[in-house]
């Protein structure tokens, strides 16, 4: 059964990693695909193997282009039913050596970014009837994690933004939530961490990015209709520890 039948989903970094595991996912379930990232070859290639795609390149940090997306969706597919907000950076580095400028961009990616898109994803929403934003948020946006004081402190203003806008926007019929993911197998990881990562987790494995996708898919079709303002955690059992 087709869970995103007729729907239009706009997903921002979505030329890989989850994102484009989301993309190819959402495809199978029927969904028309917005591809928004800063990738442009990539994602452009992307686009074309998925069954009905465009792809815009924008710096989600950026009003003018983020507005863009959601102008270009329209013209394109005449609306937007789910926007899964999942463009993000990440870095490690102890706290005493970040430069301010280092956590601006992290934040300004992380928070700001989601902010920004969820914002125009709402004004969008409210011109029709309703729509559903998953944010990726991260497991550290619940726990600490030494040398991620930036990635830390915007994932946890994820949570409670998802929260924050689930509540305020709860009776028009627009669904907020967010995905919480563990050490998920993906590009943005090195090699050479990954055997620690594994260690590190509970289930002594790394994600997957499909998981990851099964998960967002949940959350944006009528399978979790009862949620909002909610953080799905998924990773391998590490928050549980």
């Amino acid at each position: 059964m087709a869970k995103l039948e007729g729907k239009v989903a706009v997903i921002t970094g979505g030329a890989s990693g989850i994102g484009a595991a989301t993309a190819k996912l959402f495809s199978e379930h029927g969904a028309k695909l917005v591809l928004v990232d800063l990738q442009e070859d990539l994602g452009t290639a992307f686009a074309k193997e998925l069954s009905d795609a465009i792809f815009v390149k924008a710096d989600v940090t950026s009003e003018e282009e983020v507005t863009a997306v959601f102008t270009k969706a329209k013209e394109a597919y005449g609306k937007v039913d789910v926007v899964f907000n999942n463009a993000g950076i990440g870095r490690v580095t102890p706290t005493h050596d970040l430069s301010y400028d280092e956590w601006r961009k992290t934040v300004a990616v992380d928070l700001d970014g989601v902010f920004l898109v969820a914002r125009e994803a709402i004004r969008a929403f409210k011109e029709q009837d309703g729509g559903v934003i998953v944010n990726t948020a991260s497991m550290y946006g619940w726990v600490g994690s030494p040398g991620s004081a930036a990635y830390n402190a915007a994932k946890g203003g994820v949570v409670n933004f998802t929260r924050s806008i689930g509540l305020e926007y709860a009776s028009e019929n627009i669904r907020v939530n967010a995905l919480c993911p563990g050490f998920i197998d993906t590009p943005i990881i090195p090699e050479e961490s990954k055997a620690v990562l594994k260690d590190m987790t509970p289930m002594k494995r790394l994600g997957q990015a499909d998981e990851m996708a099964k998960a967002v898919l949940f959350l944006a079709s009528d399978d979790s209709s009862f949620m909002t303002g909610s953080s799905l955690v998924v990773d391998g059992g590490y928050t549980a520890q």
